[in-house]
């Protein structure tokens, strides 16, 4: 481990008990577009990872919509929910990144791994700071690249809208681009580290957003 990264006092990653624990509250309070704990994971990465770290305020709307129960389910809930943000920072630093992904059944009785959760939740972690991330992808062509495994899982997905004609993944395809999250993930990261947004660029993302510009949502999915 690198001398300049402190371990944290608490268990660093979310053990398998408490992914469940976390995993069993969401399923039980998930609505019509509820997160489950692939897709809290796919938002807390781009929140991670992006132009600019968006406060707890703003994502957990995304993840709670019911009121707790009492208070010690409350205070566990976001307990959970603040050490799986910070475990996501930790990965990276410590090149441990993994995306957490569900499962489908497949026709024959088989199941595979699925990114559809995990990238519908990365999706809504980049609306929080859509105009920094919009403003980059316009300018800046590596930043498209880096992100190009996420983006054909999220077309495949039908989670990211476009107009191009583009051929769906094959099978191998579709785990090849899986198998390469963990490095996208990190380069993401890397970039925003190395090329945080400019004054310009920070100043666009404080003006009033246009309607006739702005996210639309059709579906459930943000369509860009």
């Amino acid at each position: 481990m690198p001398d300049d990264i402190r371990e944290p006092d608490w268990a660093p990653i979310l053990d398998d008990r408490e992914l469940e624990e976390l995993d069993q509250f969401l399923r039980a309070h998930a609505g019509e577009e509820a997160l489950l704990l692939d897709g809290v994971h796919g938002l807390l990465s781009a929140v991670n990872v992006g132009p600019e770290r968006a406060t707890p305020e703003e994502w957990l709307p995304e993840v709670l919509h019911d009121p707790f129960d009492d208070e010690d389910e409350g205070r566990r809930i976001l307990e959970l929910l603040a050490r799986l943000s910070e475990s996501i920072g930790y990965e990276l630093e410590t090149d441990q990144y993994e995306p957490i992904l569900g499962e489908i059944e497949l026709d024959d009785g088989r199941t595979a791994l699925s990114a559809q959760g995990w990238c519908e939740g990365f999706s809504r972690g980049v609306d929080l700071r859509a105009r920094l991330w919009e403003a980059r992808l316009g300018a800046d062509s590596r930043l498209t690249e880096l992100l190009s495994p996420i983006m054909a899982l999220a077309v495949q997905e039908g989670v990211f809208q476009t107009d191009a004609e583009i051929e769906p993944l094959t099978e191998s395809e579709y785990d090849e681009c899986l198998a390469q999250l963990p490095t996208a993930i990190d380069a993401v990261a890397h970039y925003w580290s190395e090329l945080p947004p400019t004054s310009d660029e920070l100043a666009r993302r404080a003006q009033p957003v246009d309607p006739a510009t702005a996210p639309r949502k059709r579906g459930g999915h943000w369509v860009h």
